[in-house]
């Protein structure tokens, strides 16, 4: 007798590094992001593709703020988890980190159908920061992983298409301002993990919008997708296209045939069934399939090249076996971002599952053999046939909550004065966070800060600055209404708004840091110090304690100066920031890569190395960064350790 499909709240223990606080400084430069192109290489694209490319790529993180404040240091932790089952499948999913599905198990064979990392590690690899590997993440945003990766969301019972349960997950994406959900279930004896995913814009204009899952799954595999050419990325922003299976004389449907990082983004022709399967070496692995929205298919790998083992190593623990991951998105490649109308909505169902099949032999034989098989297990037309079943339950309201999100969407909710079905974005989840601006929805005015401390999130968007702009002009609404007006693009009004402000601030360190980062944007270095200079020694004098708040505040301001005094030459100013910062702080791995740059600028080049002979560890490495092979090939041309190298491009 099949077991009728159940949710349930468990944990799952692992040893887990803390997420600490995050960066209080509101990112005001452009953004840093690996996956981009060469304009010349876009002549050479397909013109829809190009054109994708070129609409709306993410230039700010407004309103996020960076996610920087975890370690290495890792302690047994429990994570609360959702549990969805039926007699076939079990799926595991971290509703308090992005909604990922962590593991997704396979009763009837006893396998574990994706690569489930044995810890939690964050990493430098959301747009915001800390990410972390493993299971199925939902990337919803811009080109690159998305800034809810570490984050809470919103999470529910609703009845399923075929009246048993379903898991949803929403949440608001505030980098383009939508609201979106996840509905997971299991149909009765179903091998398949159904997940219906649904975008809204319920603006009255267009927005850009982004959408990739991403499936991590063990290394040791060849990659089946139905497709002969794809898009080559090598992390040296260059896009070029590549027979499938091999080129240059290798098959890289093989994970372990790369040397270097890389992406392929598979060319599926139209008309043909969108699907991508990850097989271990006795044929059995997972296959991903969904309607035809979904249209692009990916495979990551690490490569087997000293970076690319070294991120491995970093990600997880050492000796557990690497992944690689295969993927499915809106558009052909992640450079893209497509097109939603005002008021228009996206949808599409996708399918998560076993598969069994032959995997050597001649490629296009080889591929017609898994299609085959997963239409005998999974027909295409069952999955449109769910598709359709599914879209009338997207506008159902949630039963019991499992889990809570955030407060932005109950704050946006309240200001377009009306609800979305399905979603609902309830005012008992607003918080201190949205409190200020709350205020400044119902009265007009932004409130003042009762107490000092370092200045809370700024919202960018073009309703929240119009409002800033009518409130009363007193200092935190000026600072406020100055990083809107950033955002937008409008950096002389930016500067005269923190500048009004600074006249009668009774905290000018926020408001001098803005201006700093403006001097430097206009090339102004030495006005940049000084500001920055000036910043540091204020934010010292004003600090009330050496709370989370106020060290995650001088740890990044102390940052932010000592980079900008080195970069103009002021030792002497630079070593007296470091000596300000907290203890802490100057023993954490990134700042010890800061002093090695001190000690080097200040010509004591043997106490440099000494830093690295004694080891440290960047937690918050970014992804591609080579801030430390750079500084290494400064002080000697011995190799790189093995322990700093992770460089994931061939050198030059």
């Amino acid at each position: 007798m099949a077991i009728v499909t159940t949710i349930r709240r468990d944990a799952v223990r692992l040893p887990a590094a803390g997420l600490g606080p995050d960066n209080p400084l509101p990112p005001l430069r452009p953004l840093d992001e690996m996956h981009r192109i060469e304009d010349r290489d876009r002549d050479d694209l397909p013109r829809d593709m190009a054109r994708q490319m070129g609409y709306e790529p993410l230039r700010s993180l407004l309103p996020e703020r960076v996610r920087d404040g975890y370690g290495r240091a890792r302690s047994p932790r429990d994570i609360d988890t959702l549990v969805i089952e039926n007699d076939r499948l079990r799926a595991t999913v971290l509703p308090g980190l992005g909604g990922r599905v962590a593991s997704l198990f396979h009763k009837p064979t006893g396998r574990e159908l994706l690569y489930r990392n044995p810890v939690f590690q964050p990493a430098c690899f959301a747009l915001n920061g800390a990410w972390f590997s493993g299971g199925i993440e939902w990337n919803i945003g811009a080109t690159g992983h998305t800034t809810l990766s570490c984050s809470p969301l919103h999470a529910a019972r609703v009845t399923a298409p075929d009246g048993g349960e379903m898991l949803r997950l929403w949440e608001w994406e505030r980098l383009r301002d939508l609201p979106f959900q996840v509905d997971l279930w299991l149909p009765e004896g179903s091998d398949f993990l159904y997940v219906g995913v649904r975008i809204r814009n319920p603006h009255d204009r267009p927005v850009p919008v982004y959408w990739w899952s991403n499936i991590a799954v063990p290394e040791e595999c060849r990659v089946l997708v139905p497709a002969e050419e794809a898009y080559h990325f090598g992390y040296e922003r260059r896009l070029h296209r590549v027979p499938v299976p091999s080129y240059d004389g290798v098959d890289r449907t093989y994970p372990s045939n790369s040397v270097h990082p890389a992406d392929y983004f598979y060319d599926v022709p139209d008309g043909r069934r969108r699907w991508i399967a990850a097989l271990g070496e006795d044929g059995h692995g997972l296959v991903q399939t969904s309607t035809d929205v979904l249209r692009g298919r990916k495979l990551f790998v690490w490569g087997m090249g000293p970076g690319g083992r070294r991120w491995q190593q970093w990600l997880t623990e050492p000796g557990t076996g690497g992944y690689c991951e295969i993927q499915a998105g809106l558009a052909r490649t992640q450079l893209e971002h497509v097109r939603l109308e005002a008021e228009g909505e996206v949808a599409w169902l996708e399918a998560y599952g076993p598969l069994r099949a032959e995997r050597e032999g001649e490629w296009h034989g080889v591929v017609r053999a898994a299609g085959a098989r997963l239409e005998t297990c999974l027909p295409r037309e069952r999955v449109d046939a769910a598709y359709a079943a599914w879209r009338p339950y997207a506008d159902a309201e949630p039963g019991e909550v499992l889990a809570a999100g955030s407060g932005w969407g109950a704050l946006e909710v309240l200001r377009m004065g009306e609800k979305l079905p399905g979603t609902p974005f309830e005012q008992a989840t607003l918080g201190d966070a949205q409190a200020p601006w709350l205020e400044l929805l119902r009265s007009g005015s932004f409130p003042e800060a009762r107490r000092v401390g370092p200045p809370g999130v700024t919202l960018v968007a073009p309703h929240w600055r119009d409002m800033l702009e009518t409130a009363p002009a007193r200092p935190l609404t000026e600072y406020h209404l100055g990083v809107a007006q950033w955002h937008a693009g409008d950096r002389a009004q930016a500067v005269r708004s923190w500048e009004r402000a600074l006249l009668l601030a009774p905290s000018p360190w926020p408001l001098l840091r803005c201006l700093a980062v403006a001097d430097q944007e206009a090339g102004h270095h030495e006005r940049a110090a000084d500001r920055y200079a000036e910043a540091f020694e204020d934010l010292c004098r004003e600090r009330r304690d050496d709370g989370e708040t106020w060290t995650a505040a001088t740890a990044a301001l102390g940052r932010e100066a000592l980079e900008a005094l080195l970069a103009v030459g002021r030792t002497r100013d630079a070593r007296a920031v470091w000596r300000r910062l907290h203890p802490g702080t100057r023993a954490r791995g990134r700042f010890r890569l800061t002093e090695a740059r001190l000690l080097l600028a200040e010509g004591d080049r043997e106490a440099a190395r000494a830093v690295f002979d004694e080891g440290f560890e960047v937690a918050d490495l970014r992804e591609g960064a080579e801030t430390i092979s750079e500084l290494w090939a400064r002080l000697t041309d011995e190799p790189l350790p093995a322990r700093y190298d992770f460089r994931m491009r061939p050198a030059p």
